[in-house]
């Protein structure tokens, strides 16, 4: 059955000096809209223990447009300024509910320079976009098309640490899913391979930063030598953000191809609940684990699953998919990461990534198709809950920016 997602279509633009003048004007005037509504808020709960509405700050925003000192405030489009005061309540809202932390001033020199434009504040005409207070289109580079008759809802134009410039389309677009097949497969993240498949295959690790790396310790150190702030440093900052840049355009790229050859290609993906955060805490493999980016790729694989019809099975993290015999089923008490092949006791040698994938599949199949228990373990996940659980997918979980 079709469905109707929101989907974001991003490109690349290169804006005219005016342009370009006016969103840098947009881009400060947004960050100190923000950051002012944040000192408020907090200011407001420490003297008076009140919070602030979303009502309030807008109410305030006026005020500040009043002043003199903002008199700046009344020359760019009031919907970005607007906008910024809604993502801090959102923020707030999150922080309250715990599901992130406290909100954090926006930085001129490490935040992303974005604004964000409703409908109201942009003229969508001819395949032409033109934003509030421009007079002319922006110069768009249309790597590929719209879905056909979309109509953007938010325009949300950013500018990255390399100088470029780029638009992001929220378009409502309708997914049909694709034909069903019999296929399932289990996938062990790794770092020599980046996922080991239950089929057998594994898919080397590119390790984008490290290929990079020499160019970029050669960038950082011409920057290093620099006055901080002069014409040379700026060439020098610039320079090592493209190369940032470069590696993170060249990963994503990877994972979108992977990912979208395993959700066409199977019905049900299984996976291994990793923390992530956790694992980079280990000094000694920080850097790598970054690297491989393995959120994202659980990311990816989330919101195509729920796209297109497939099954999602997220495996406990506690599950010993690497010690587990997936043929007699005796766990190894001692598995040091640096063993890959182990030997069980019923005579077995065991691939340590292929056995995971198979024991990470054979968890979530049984998940998948009447709960836990279908295969006693004996040992308990350290949190004495179930050893595998199903995460339900929705298809409205995140917008992600293709």
């Amino acid at each position: 059955m079709t469905q109707l997602v929101k989907r974001a279509f991003k490109f690349r633009f290169y804006p005219t000096p005016e342009q370009a003048d006016e969103l840098a004007r947009t881009f400060g005037c947004v960050r100190l809209v923000y950051n002012r509504a944040l000192q408020e808020r907090t200011e407001a709960w420490y003297s008076e223990q009140r919070r602030v509405s979303y009502v309030e700050s807008s109410a305030q925003l006026t005020e500040w447009k009043k002043a003199d000192e903002f008199a700046f405030l009344r020359e760019v489009s009031s919907v970005p300024l607007q906008q910024a005061l809604r993502h801090l309540q959102t923020a707030f809202t999150n922080f309250f509910a715990k599901r992130a932390k406290y909100p954090r001033f926006k930085s001129k020199k490490k935040s992303r320079a974005s604004a964000e434009y409703t409908r109201s504040a942009f003229k969508w005409r001819n395949g032409e976009l033109t934003l509030a207070k421009m007079s002319a289109p922006l110069d768009i580079r249309w790597s590929r098309p719209l879905p056909e008759g979309a109509e953007p809802s938010t325009v949300t134009v950013s500018r990255d640490g390399a100088g470029r410039w780029f638009v992001s389309l929220l378009c409502e677009d309708a997914i049909a899913p694709t034909p069903p097949t019999a296929g399932a497969v289990g996938i062990d993240a790794g770092l020599t391979s980046l996922v080991t498949l239950s089929t057998g295959e594994k898919i080397v690790n590119p390790r984008h930063e490290r290929s990079d790396r020499t160019r970029l310790a050669r960038a950082q150190r011409e920057l290093s030598r620099k006055t901080k702030g002069s014409a040379n440093w700026e060439k020098a900052r610039r320079k090592v953000a493209r190369i940032h840049a470069r590696i993170t355009d060249r990963r994503r790229d990877f994972l979108h191809k992977l990912t979208t050859r395993l959700v066409r290609e199977n019905q049900t993906v299984v996976i291994e609940d990793l923390a992530v955060r956790n694992l980079c805490k280990n000094r000694s493999l920080a850097r790598a684990i970054s690297d491989a980016s393995w959120t994202e790729l659980r990311h990816m694989l989330e919101y195509k699953c729920a796209w297109y019809g497939r099954e999602l099975v997220v495996v406990d993290r506690w599950f010993p998919s690497s010690k587990l015999c997936g043929s007699c089923g005796t766990i190894c008490e001692e598995l040091p990461p640096n063993v890959r092949t182990w030997t069980c006791v019923c005579g077995i040698t065991h691939d340590r990534d292929e056995n995971a994938a198979h024991n990470i599949l054979a968890a979530g199949l049984a998940a998948s198709a009447c709960g836990d228990g279908v295969r006693p373990q004996r040992e308990l996940s350290r949190t004495g809950q179930s050893s595998m659980k199903q995460e339900p997918q929705r298809a409205t979980a995140g917008t992600p920016r293709l």
